[in-house]
């Protein structure tokens, strides 16, 4: 009789367990305030405030600043929400407790991977909002379309990147340590000003910051970047992606 139910019981999908990580993990950071407004209103308010109220309708600039905020804004969504995040489940013991669940091990990091490309997303959307309707900004569908696709993407190399630095420190100390890597990086990268304003120096280092180079993929749809081969900036952000991921699975595993 019992064998007869367990045969006429409808077999669960794996992704079932994919799907419903994701969905408690887009719950958990939309009622944490602390993490979703920043994350999603911090660039839109820097564009709003030099894009838009500073530029006084300099076109290019608030071109300039669209590409290079949509970067800025993907780098704190996957540090933060990976980092922070991560390291806080460790500290409270969930990573353990989700080990011992009957899921697959890797639905803890799709979710998280998937609420950080959709925070990317709302951000990029929103960036996009402010620059065609405030600041005057036209471009082609396509460029659009590809700074849309580019700031989804480029949350990978620092999604493996905050997921490191989150198996290295503790929810209480992550914060700071994370911010110590985002706002110095992205001032390195020129993401908030033209390199070219700085001494040569900071031209010369910018190639060793992954932000720069997702920033050169970006400008390079409106432009304006350096003019340094696509597949350069592709590969060492590839490189980011897999060495930061490995190392991260790594520890995490012992």
């Amino acid at each position: 009789m019992m064998n007869a139910l367990a045969r006429t019981r409808p077999a669960r999908s794996p992704w079932r367990a994919y799907w419903n990580e994701a969905h408690y993990e887009f719950i958990r950071l939309w009622r944490t305030p602390a993490f979703s407004l920043p994350a999603l209103l911090f660039p839109a308010m820097f564009y709003l405030l030099f894009g838009v109220l500073m530029g006084r309708g300099n076109i290019h600039a608030a071109t300039f600043l669209l590409a290079n905020y949509g970067v800025f804004g993907v780098m704190g969504v996957a540090l933060f929400g990976f980092g922070v995040v991560l390291a806080e489940d460790r500290e409270h013991g969930l990573l353990t407790l989700k080990r011992a669940l009957p899921m697959p091990r890797g639905a803890y990091l799709v979710a998280k991977m998937a609420m950080a490309l959709l925070f990317a997303a709302i951000v990029s959307l929103l960036l996009m909002l402010l620059a065609a309707g405030m600041a005057g900004v036209a471009l082609a569908p396509t460029q659009w379309l590809m700074l849309f696709v580019i700031n989804a993407l480029g949350v990978l190399p620092f999604a493996a990147l905050g997921m490191w630095l989150g198996t290295h420190f503790s929810g209480s100390s992550a914060v700071g340590v994370i911010n110590m890597v985002y706002l110095p990086m992205s001032f390195l990268s020129g993401l908030w000003m033209p390199l070219s304003m700085f001494p040569g120096v900071f031209t010369t280092l910018a190639p060793l910051w992954p932000a720069w180079h997702l920033s050169q993929i970006a400008l390079k749809v409106i432009g304006a970047d350096a003019g340094r081969p696509l597949v350069l900036h592709v590969a060492v952000l590839a490189a980011v992606t897999a060495a930061f991921f490995f190392l991260a699975l790594r520890r995490l595993a012992r």
